[in-house]
């Protein structure tokens, strides 16, 4: 098993990886809208913090050694359902190769974000 860190997403803010590899396979940890930079949430809204999640998403499979277009499977957590319609628009722009998904309502996510992203992908 191999752990996966990148600087150009945000570090960890626990007890855990930002991904890891293990046979050809990327588990890659939920990522925030947090800003890699500033370790804060700087988007405001849920099509901006989409997008910060997304481009942490990418920094984390550039870091592995492959892309987007290998996600196989997505877990989308929203803060609030009714948010879902914005934030599949900026997911559809994405993940143009449709990867199996789940996406849940949650009671709340660290930090106050609105959006939480986990991927697995082939490597």
């Amino acid at each position: 098993m191999k752990k996966i860190e990148t600087n150009f997403a945000p570090s960890a803010i626990g007890p855990y990886s930002q991904a890891v590899e293990h046979n050809g396979i990327l588990y890659a940890s939920g990522q925030i809208p947090l800003s890699p930079k500033s370790g804060e949430i700087e988007a405001k809204t849920i099509e901006e913090q989409t997008e910060q999640v997304i481009e942490n998403i990418k920094a984390v499979l550039s870091a592995a050694g492959t892309s987007i277009e290998n996600v196989v499977k997505t877990t989308c957590f929203l803060k609030d359902m009714s948010d879902f319609p914005a934030f599949n628009a900026v997911y559809a722009a994405h993940f143009t190769s449709k990867p199996a998904r789940s996406t849940v309502q949650v009671a709340a996510l660290p930090k106050g974000a609105l959006v939480e992203i986990e991927v697995t992908a082939a490597v």
